[in-house]
């Protein structure tokens, strides 16, 4: 229990804004650009399809104003796209363009890009406060995304434990199994309420309305919460009606529902995570319904078995088969695992490089370490079973039965015999005289004391596993919010050309600096039109510490192509009171340059950055 609530508090504490599968690959217009008339569309483009919600866009114009635009569609059909219809006429200066869409695996994702017409101006203060995350809503939504993996989890094992390990009763595990369910179907509810507030970034109670509950109807998630919902009341109404009427299924029926009922649930979980969206989706889903089947099968029954060793007097009251059977049971469930968990961890990665250099590898990695830690008291738990088993076996065989003596025949008397007296009932046979006691048998004495050792330490052992359990299922949690390996590093992509305006695509780059002096902190964000070979607009912005505009005594910005031997080209920028500017710089040749940019921001303390930018034909 402490340390469940170590982990909520863990969870609440660090609420962050949520992490998504989808990735902002492109925009058009790009990032920083000035251009020279007004776009009639903003377009985003991301590494797999995305859903709008009835607010996806907001566009501020160069005074915090908010522009009137129309209702944000997808581009030509394409479901990874978002667009939005500008105003045909657009005041001269920077626009800021807030944006918020859902990922295809559930998850919503936000951020912000500005661009220019005509000039750039200086961008107002306090910008977008109604754009960021709720933090109660974000810690509210987190908490029960891992109360319903812990339920889901703690229900399916305890079925798959009563159906494969067969324990002698199951009385003891109605009142976890009742818990897990109930908490499932809560969660479920709570999740159902949550998903509108959850992707607005809004109030938790902003998702009571009737409004909101009908529109989360018509999502893909809210679909499927509403079927995992149905289930759980399916089953509960089965169960009261076999209890009501005191009938049970035959054993074969029972584990057909029992599968069914099962796969059924793990599907709601698989068709809405990371496994709905990106490469091999059907797959994909596939493996992930079995690994959440293998998962609940080993956790769940690990706490099932724990919960059957504590109403266990002692050890002759367990069959030695049970923990048998479950040891069987958890080596194909770790097998499943570790087939499922290769493929996904394939597929979310995409490289070696993103095991180390993502978020979502790290966590990966986290997570792999808590799984050998499982395995490693899983094996001390084996170890133990084994020994229950040895141990009780001779101890059963070495009892041996009191052995009756017969009776002995009566002493002769000389007084005469009394008659007995007139009874109804008839007389009753005389009870055999018990053999004296039989000496102590030590291989008994022996095989009962190795039995409660190996019980005990069984029961220790198993505790500790269920603990490291816990911990696995965060790291879960977590890992599934978080951007796979492998769309973080298609976003890291060079941008696509435009597809909608038709004006050409500038190449953006931002680079930060510090010169190690007070102050001398802050950011350079250089753009190259239209960022192709040939004949290029240069214009650099510099960024003070605190994100507004510094200015600064001089500024060089110098390009070389290594692979060529190309270089360096200076860009001869000048200052045009506020930003840096040259007309016309010609780059001879496609490729990946370096950009190095040295800043000075006093008459003593400056310094050179560089960064890598990827020049087209």
């Amino acid at each position: 229990m402490l340390l469940t609530a170590l982990l909520f508090g863990l969870l609440v504490g660090t609420a962050a804004p949520a992490s998504a599968h989808a990735v902002l690959r492109a925009t058009d217009p790009a990032d920083g650009t000035v251009l020279r008339t007004a776009p009639r569309h903003v377009t985003l483009t991301f590494t797999e399809s995305v859903g709008l919600l009835t607010d996806s866009f907001r566009i501020y114009d160069p005074r915090n104003h908010r522009v009137r635009t129309g209702p944000a569609d997808h581009a030509a059909g394409r479901s990874d796209t978002a667009r939005v219809t500008l105003p045909a006429r657009l005041a001269t200066g920077t626009y800021t363009v807030a944006w918020r869409v859902v990922s295809a695996d559930s998850h919503p994702v936000s951020g912000a890009l500005t661009f220019s017409v005509g000039t750039r101006t200086a961008a107002p203060a306090a910008l977008l406060p109604d754009r960021t995350e709720n933090r109660t809503t974000t810690a509210l939504h987190t908490i029960a995304r891992y109360l319903a993996y812990l339920s889901l989890a703690l229900l399916l094992g305890i079925v798959a434990f009563v159906a494969y390990c067969r324990p002698p009763t199951t009385a003891h595990l109605r009142a976890p199994a009742l818990a897990a369910a109930t908490a499932l179907l809560v969660t479920t509810a709570a999740l159902y309420l949550l998903r509108v507030p959850y992707e607005e970034a809004a109030s938790p109670t902003s998702g009571l309305s009737l409004s909101t509950l009908t529109r989360t109807a018509t999502t893909r998630p809210g679909r499927l919460l509403l079927a995992r919902l149905a289930l759980l009341l399916l089953a509960a109404a089965c169960a009261a009606l076999l209890r009501t009427r005191r009938a049970r299924l035959p054993r074969r029926a029972t584990l057909t529902a029992a599968a069914a009922f099962s796969l059924a649930l793990s599907l709601t979980w698989a068709g809405s995570d990371h496994a709905s969206a990106g490469i091999q989706v059907p797959v994909a889903i596939a493996s992930t319904t079995l690994h959440l089947l293998a998962m609940a099968a080993w956790l769940g029954g690990l706490a099932a078995l724990l919960w059957t060793l504590r109403h266990t007097p002692a050890p002759d009251g367990l069959p030695a088969r049970v923990p048998a059977r479950f040891s069987r049971l958890a080596t194909l469930s770790v097998t499943a695992l570790v087939l499922t968990g290769v493929y996904q961890s394939w597929r979310g990665l995409g490289s070696w490089q993103a095991l180390t250099d993502t978020t979502y590898g790290r966590t990966l990695l986290a997570k792999l370490a808590a799984v050998a830690a499982l395995l490693l008291a899983a094996a001390c738990s084996r170890t133990w079973a084994t020994r229950l088993t040895r141990a009780t076996t001779p101890a059963r065989a070495h009892v041996r039965e009191p052995a009756t003596v017969p009776p002995l025949p009566p002493e002769p008397s000389s007084a005469p015999p009394l008659p007995p007296e007139p009874s109804s009932a008839p007389p009753l046979p005389p009870e055999p005289p018990l053999a004296p006691p039989l000496p102590p048998d030590p291989a008994a004495e022996e095989a009962a004391t190795s039995a409660h050792a190996s019980f005990h330490l069984l029961r220790r052992s198993i505790l500790a596993e269920t603990a490291v359990a816990v911990v696995v299922l965060a790291l879960t949690t977590l890992l599934t919010g978080t951007v796979p390996g492998r769309a973080a590093a298609e976003s890291a992509q060079p941008d696509t050309p435009s597809i909608t305006t038709g004006i050409p695509t500038a190449s953006v780059t931002t680079i930060p600096f510090d010169t190690g002096a007070s102050g001398g902190r802050g950011t350079v964000q250089i753009t190259l039109d239209p960022g192709r070979a040939g004949t290029n607009s240069v214009q650099a912005v510099v960024y003070g510490p605190d994100g507004g505009f510094s200015k600064v005594p001089e500024l060089r910005i110098t390009f070389t192509l290594p692979a060529q031997r190309v270089g360096p080209l200076d860009t001869r920028v000048t200052n045009l009171g506020g930003y840096w500017s040259t007309p016309s710089f010609t780059l001879p040749l496609p490729g990946t340059w370096t950009m190095k940019v040295t800043v000075r921001v006093s008459e003593v303390d400056q310094v050179t950055v560089s960064a890598p930018v990827r020049v087209t034909r």
